[in-house]
């Protein structure tokens, strides 16, 4: 078990309705992923991605998985791979929520920096992104699978030692 995937671990107690998932998740995983992608990942992938160590995260309402995020880790930094939310329960603040609490564990862990690719067309992945600090630092054309075409996607980064420092910085002006 990696030591994000630990401290993922302890941090999720503490915030409602978020989990650490495990491979027996997988069906709800995909039954999400299914309904969230025209061109879902394989059942494989993500089994593949829990014995890889990664941190996969979900966040439950009413006992029923609502969405998942998964996270990877190289040296110092962290790769967002996948966060998804049931398409009925978008709008909802889950998204957020559950990528908060990955940017946190990551920071924690003493990470620099965490990235990650989103679709050029999804304005609404693109916008959480943003308004959570998330810079635009490159462009992968033809990155993802679009029907019998390929759409660009955006490389998004987020420096963690900002953040924090950002952070610190507007909760003391916040108390002064």
């Amino acid at each position: 078990m990696s030591a994000l995937v630990q401290t993922l671990g302890g941090m999720v107690r503490t915030s409602e309705g978020v989990r650490a998932l495990t491979e027996s998740d997988v069906d709800d995983i995909l039954e999400i992923e299914r309904l969230g992608y025209a061109s879902p990942w394989g059942e494989g992938v993500f089994r593949d991605s829990f014995r890889s160590g990664y941190a996969i995260l979900g966040i439950e309402r009413e006992s029923r998985l609502e969405g998942y995020g998964v996270l990877a880790v190289l040296h110092d930094e962290a790769h967002l791979l996948n966060l998804c939310v049931r398409p009925a329960s978008r709008g909802r603040g889950l998204a957020r929520r559950l990528l908060r609490v990955l940017l946190r564990g990551a920071s924690e862990q003493g990470l620099q920096r965490v990235v990650l690719e989103v679709r050029v067309s999804n304005q609404a992945a693109y916008g959480l992104y943003l308004s959570e600090g998330f810079q635009v630092v490159g462009k992968r054309p033809g990155y993802y699978p679009d029907g019998a075409s390929r759409e660009d996607a955006l490389v998004m980064a987020l420096g963690l030692a900002d953040r924090k420092s950002t952070r610190l910085n507007s909760s003391h002006s916040l108390s002064s």
